[in-house]
């Protein structure tokens, strides 16, 4: 049970990479977003007349809902003041320590010593890749106030999938919400900046959008299969991925403590997925 959700928390690291290489390449960073969300709304639409009500999770969702309203606006001011290199790794590395501790408090999921282990080396890969050229302190504070939210809605995400009647009922509800929610608020936000950005950049934020719905919904299906405080670590892999597309992608240069942070985060999550 705990491999299948370690790989599916792989993929959903990998796709989320993808995600946000898609947002941080686009023009306007909230119209971008607002495509991204409204997209994944609309694909996941039919789903809602097929699969059950999330009964019990409904509060979940709108704490969810508010959550990620603040997430989603930190990390597109954190994309406009510095590199995808520079701030990625800062707001994906702090929330799995934030996620585990709370998630071992609260959910009351089991943690070991190698799982300890295994956070603090992906969290320290994480440091690592940030402290090289580090963005600015205003970046840099957006940057760890998503790594806040990222740990807050992992761990209410977390306890509404396991309170949903089924994983996909609320991976497609909290789409629905969080898409024509926020996705339609951001583009009346940007208001004609959004249209424009919506005739140019309809297709990459429709496949981001699909990519989103694979990355969340792992993440959403893993959660309710295994304990957070390792799964939520692992999902940090997308750090991994992140630097990747920024060198090969996006042309951002990477120096050597931000390569040595990357094979600390990969031995780290090795570490995630063996351990007991």
């Amino acid at each position: 049970m705990i491999v299948s959700a370690a790989l599916l928390m792989l993929a959903s690291g990998a796709a989320h990479a993808l995600v946000n290489a898609i947002l941080k390449s686009g023009g306007d960073k909230m119209s971008s977003r607002a495509l991204i969300d409204g997209s994944s709304a609309l694909l996941v639409l039919p789903l809602a007349f097929i699969v059950p009500f999330p009964h019990g999770a409904v509060g979940w969702l709108l704490a969810s809902f508010a959550i990620h309203l603040v997430y989603l606006i930190a990390v597109i001011k954190a994309f406009e003041g510095a590199d995808m290199s520079a701030v990625y790794p800062v707001m994906r590395g702090t929330a799995p320590v934030i996620a585990a501790l709370v998630s071992v408090l609260w959910l009351r999921d089991p943690i070991s010593l190698p799982v300890i282990v295994g956070i603090a080396m992906v969290t320290t890969g994480t440091a690592l890749s940030a402290w090289w050229n580090a963005p600015d302190r205003k970046a840099l504070g957006w940057a760890l106030l998503t790594g806040a939210t990222i740990a807050a809605y992992t761990v209410i995400d977390a306890k509404g999938v396991r309170s949903s009647p089924s994983a996909i009922s609320y991976i497609v509800w909290v789409f629905l919400l969080l898409g024509f929610g926020i996705g339609t608020l951001f583009a009346l936000w940007r208001g004609p900046r959004f249209l424009a950005e919506a005739r140019s950049q309809w297709k990459p934020g429709l496949a981001a959008g699909a990519l989103s719905i694979v990355t969340y919904g792992l993440a959403l299906w893993a959660y309710r299969l295994g304990d957070v405080p390792r799964l939520a670590a692992l999902r940090e892999t997308s750090i991994l991925f992140g630097v990747g597309i920024a060198v090969l992608v996006l042309k951002e240069n990477v120096g050597r403590a931000r390569l040595i942070g990357a094979g600390l985060i990969a031995v780290g999550a090795a570490m995630l997925i063996v351990s007991r």
